[in-house]
């Protein structure tokens, strides 16, 4: 690939999917939501307003390290069940009530909210984006090695019915990581539904690593993990759908596909997985990307690092002298025990 204006729409492109990474953090609107005194999301001012409704679920709590404050899941509720049902009667009345469009699109699919490698309640897969938890799936890359087109990648139109990105072009399978599920048997499954790939080629999928990245859109707050493979196929292969939720695919050279992802019919969310194959197999290079080291940059996004406030015991806090100033400014969960805040890295996940 030459050196064109592409390089300067792929930088274009890897932002537009980096847009809440980029410039959200920086708006001043988010508040820090807090689970067992761990941070697992972010919360918009709408979404923050609506939460008002409910101070037997969500405590709101004053924080001198954010000016807006922060949100948490009343302590009150000590295990995975309790947390995750309080939450689902939220959720289902601000469904009932058409609050957000997000969550018209329900599914009866559950995510994990995780601290670490916890998890600390599920959540329906249509409210993540409202709370901007981290979400995690599965993207398989089709592709082929043809005589005469050389590398060539296989991309599916997504149903006119889907609740999310209908109609657009995606990569050959994808999936999110749903609770009970783990990455391979996500993959596996995937590969069968979406795309009718027989147990004798899926055997070769080959682990590629992960992309991350941290979108924005009117449904809300994407901070995403995709865990990608590569499955090389036979020339001729043809997938076919299995599940309803794909209409069509296309094998495309390694340049018309690079073309259809900066087209408005290409799903953002799935760009970076397929500019993650294309650097990977030495069609993007640093010889013909003037902006090379940035947009690999903005593939791996340091997710694990930007959700950062914690709770603390306070005998531990006063040790540290840290402790937040005159804590009755704090509101909603007035009866619960006071505990106060800290923003700092845990040491684990900054190593």
């Amino acid at each position: 690939m030459p050196l064109t204006q592409k390089s300067t729409r792929l930088l274009e492109q890897a932002r537009s999917f980096n847009n809440f990474y980029l410039t959200g953090f920086h708006k001043g609107d988010i508040r820090p939501f807090l689970v067992e005194g761990q941070q697992v999301g972010l919360i918009k001012l709408d979404v923050f307003k609506q939460l008002l409704k409910y101070p037997e679920v969500f405590c709101i709590r004053d924080c001198e390290h954010t000016k807006q404050g922060l949100v948490e899941l009343n302590p009150a509720f000590r295990d995975y069940n309790e947390r995750t049902a309080r939450l689902e009667k939220v959720l289902r009345d601000l469904r009932s009530d058409g609050s957000f469009s997000a969550l018209q699109g329900w599914r009866d699919e559950y995510f994990e909210v995780k601290s670490e490698h916890n998890g600390l309640l599920k959540m329906e897969r249509a409210a993540t984006p409202l709370f901007g938890v981290r979400k995690y799936g599965v993207d398989i890359n089709g592709y082929v090695r043809h005589p005469q087109h050389g590398l060539c990648i296989w991309l599916q139109q997504r149903s006119n019915t889907k609740e999310t990105w209908p109609g657009k072009w995606d990569n050959m399978v994808g999936g999110g990581l749903s609770v009970g599920y783990g990455i391979m048997e996500t993959a596996i499954k995937e590969a069968a539904e979406e795309a009718s790939i027989p147990s004798d080629l899926v055997k070769n999928l080959v682990s590629a690593g992960c992309v991350s990245f941290f979108f924005e859109s009117d449904q809300g707050l994407f901070p995403n993990t995709e865990y990608v493979f590569d499955l090389e196929l036979p020339v001729d292969f043809i997938p076919h759908n299995a599940d309803g939720e794909v209409q069509a695919f296309e094998l495309l050279p390694a340049n018309e596909c690079v073309e259809r992802v900066f087209t408005p019919d290409f799903k953002t969310t799935s760009a970076p997985v397929v500019i993650d194959f294309l650097i990977r197999h030495g069609y993007i290079t640093a010889e013909n990307e003037l902006n090379f080291t940035q947009i690999v940059e903005l593939l791996h996004v340091p997710l694990q690092s930007l959700y950062t406030y914690k709770t603390r015991l306070e005998q531990k806090l006063q040790q540290q002298s840290a402790t937040l100033p005159n804590d009755d400014s704090n509101w909603n969960c007035s009866s619960l025990p006071k505990r106060p805040l800290e923003n700092g890295h845990n040491k684990k996940e900054s190593a």
